[in-house]
């Protein structure tokens, strides 16, 4: 479907966070909307489209209906723009045997064994330091993407290790520094491209050590990306991914093979449809709440930072909006919140046929089947009876297929940020994602077909959400 192959260029845009937020970013302004910043005071209008950045790894976009009045509900979808990488080390200058290697930390509960023997580049964003006309300096965030594989995590040969196949233990700290050259090509290199002109180490003189701290050719392909000096970068933040495109593959062209499907699978999907069910005259002309997308960073380490689902954010813009239409924005807030709805979207697992007893038999989401509703009685999820129903009777009014899932009592359940924004704000959440196998590999796969139920169902919550919720009475 157009949906899939739409989603495939937005996952081959989004190497990293940033790069995912960037990609949102121009979605929403050449879909009409606003940009924000949240060091000003907002002038927020029934019927604007508007979006902010934080860090520029969480991107938050929010339509007000024309009907909308202070202390009505806020509709929101919520995912991730994180998965777990390697992430390069503050030094990550290693010289080890005649290599030169690549420091890099583990982000996240990765498979990192599949990191290995694949061709890997970085991509980041980059501080830069900026000379201006009068002498004084300035610096900015620069996004920078290193398309060429540059470096690999190579295997240690069978003959070295024979009983790898009986279970192969790695050990973070020593086997997964990526190789970036041999120390006598780096060398050779080296000189040629010194000779006749400055060192970089001598151009840096009180200025910045980046060039001790990391090796000078990876300095080199990132400056030269991004058109700049080597010594003018003052700091970084690179991971390494994986060079090889995402793409729609199988027999029957009916799986999607990339990296980063958790969880850019869903924000996509949930951007996609805000952006749809917002982008006519008249969209918003009968809608009396405001529908928003929330794409948080930090989910893969737990949400506590000042960008991720654990920060203030989201009430920060609860707030926000609610105060452009009236003074004293506190009184309405809790009303605000116990009208709002979450969807928490973050990919499920889908049944593996070569491990079906990791399943519970009356739990089992296979693709193309809809989007899972995951339960977790201890709160790992944040469904309940109420947020499920509402959910799910979306589905069944627009003929959408469903699926449910909770884990075996006998496994450990990873969680979302769902349970994190249904206690740190009290909205009334539901948990769902699309099903997919090979979470958090290096290269994982899901289902054509259910990136568009997955769209189809978040637009229609958008669109049908707020009648819906008026015919129900709990409290």
């Amino acid at each position: 479907t157009s949906v899939a192959v739409d989603l495939v260029e937005f996952l081959n845009a989004s190497p990293t966070a940033f790069h995912a937020v960037d990609e949102s970013k121009k979605r929403l302004v050449s879909s009409g909307y606003t940009y924000l910043s949240e060091r000003e005071d907002w002038k927020l209008e029934a019927g604007g489209k508007y979006f902010f950045t934080r860090n520029h790894s969480t991107i938050v976009a929010f339509a007000i209906g024309k009907k909308y009045v202070a202390g009505n509900g806020i509709y929101i979808i919520g995912a991730h723009t994180d998965s777990p990488c390697l992430k390069l080390k503050p030094v990550s200058k290693l010289s080890k045997g005649g290599y030169l290697e690549v420091g890099v930390q583990t982000y996240g509960g990765g498979l990192w064994h599949t990191w290995f023997d694949r061709d890997l580049s970085v991509a980041g964003r980059v501080i830069v330091r900026e000379q201006q006309k009068n002498g004084s300096e300035s610096y900015h965030h620069r996004l920078v993407r290193v398309e060429d594989p540059i470096m690999r995590i190579p295997t240690l040969a069978i003959h070295l290790d024979r009983e790898v196949n009986d279970g192969f233990k790695l050990n973070k700290q020593t086997h997964l520094a990526p190789v970036l050259a041999t120390s006598i090509k780096a060398e050779l290199n080296k000189s040629a491209t010194e000779n006749g002109t400055v060192s970089s180490e001598a151009k840096l003189q009180g200025k910045t050590n980046t060039t001790q701290k990391h090796h000078s050719i990876l300095l080199q392909l990132i400056a030269d990306k991004i058109g700049c000096e080597p010594e003018e970068i003052c700091d970084f933040e690179l991971q390494a991914y994986d060079t090889q495109k995402s793409i729609i593959s199988g027999a029957l062209k009916e799986f999607i093979f990339s990296g980063r499907l958790d969880n850019l699978c869903m924000s996509y999907c949930s951007l996609k449809a805000l952006i749809d069910s917002t982008s006519s005259e008249t969209s918003l002309d009968d809608e009396a709440g405001a529908r928003m997308v929330a794409l948080f960073d930090h989910e893969e380490v737990g949400s506590d930072s000042a960008q991720g689902a654990g920060s203030p954010v989201m009430l920060d813009t609860l707030s926000r909006i609610t105060g452009s239409f009236v003074s004293d924005p506190a009184k309405l807030l809790p009303k605000t919140i116990q009208k709002s709805f979450l969807v928490s979207a973050d990919m499920a697992h889908a049944l593996h046929p070569n491990y079906m007893d990791k399943h519970e038999e009356n739990h089992q989401p296979k693709l193309h089947e809809g989007l899972v509703i995951k339960h977790n009685a201890n709160q790992r999820y944040a469904t309940n009876a109420v947020s499920s129903f509402l959910f799910r009777e979306i589905a069944a009014r627009n003929g959408l297929p469903v699926q449910e899932f909770v884990i075996r009592n006998d496994l450990a359940c990873g969680s979302t940020i769902g349970p994190i924004l249904a206690s740190g704000a009290g909205i009334r959440t539901v948990d769902v994602g699309a099903p997919q196998l090979s979470m958090h590999s290096v290269r994982e796969m899901c289902g054509v077909d259910d990136v568009k139920h997955s769209y189809d169902h978040f637009k229609a919550f958008f669109l049908q959400f707020s009648a819906l919720d008026q015919n129900l009475a709990v409290d």
